[in-house]
């Protein structure tokens, strides 16, 4: 009964708001990755402490993350993607997505090459009000 008092809740129209700003939060994102790049987008939406799980290891920090999606394997990527399902923590804070990710790229003959997939973001409320990712 502590822990449950202790704990800070909001109401459902609260959550479902958090919602609809988690998802416009991810249409962003994707918008700027398509217009700026993936380095500025990543680096603008990540949390200060965010991190990056890129199959065998694990970005950490939004300086990195900027300089991660710098590399030249990413010059002329294109990454798409739409979340389809979004929930939020009971205090409103924490959220997660997930969906269908589209990744293009091109070969050394200029042939595209096309990867799909799903992605999971994690969603932290900031101070400021705004939503920025911790994991990806």
């Amino acid at each position: 009964m502590l822990l449950t008092a202790c704990t800070p809740s909001v109401n459902k129209a609260q959550l479902e708001t958090a919602k609809k700003e988690i998802v416009q939060t991810e249409q962003a994102f994707a918008s700027m990755a398509k217009e700026k790049g993936l380095s500025e987008a990543f680096a603008f939406f990540a949390d200060s402490a965010a991190s990056l799980n890129r199959g065998s290891y694990v970005v950490h920090g939004k300086d990195s993350i900027r300089l991660y999606y710098l590399a030249p394997r990413y010059k002329g990527v294109e990454l798409l993607w739409k979340p389809d399902f979004v929930e939020v923590s009971a205090s409103g804070d924490l959220g997660y997505t997930y969906g269908k990710f589209l990744f293009s790229t091109h070969d050394s003959t200029g042939q595209v090459i096309r990867s799909k997939g799903i992605f999971h973001t994690v969603w932290k409320k900031q101070a400021d009000g705004q939503w920025r990712f911790v994991w990806d």
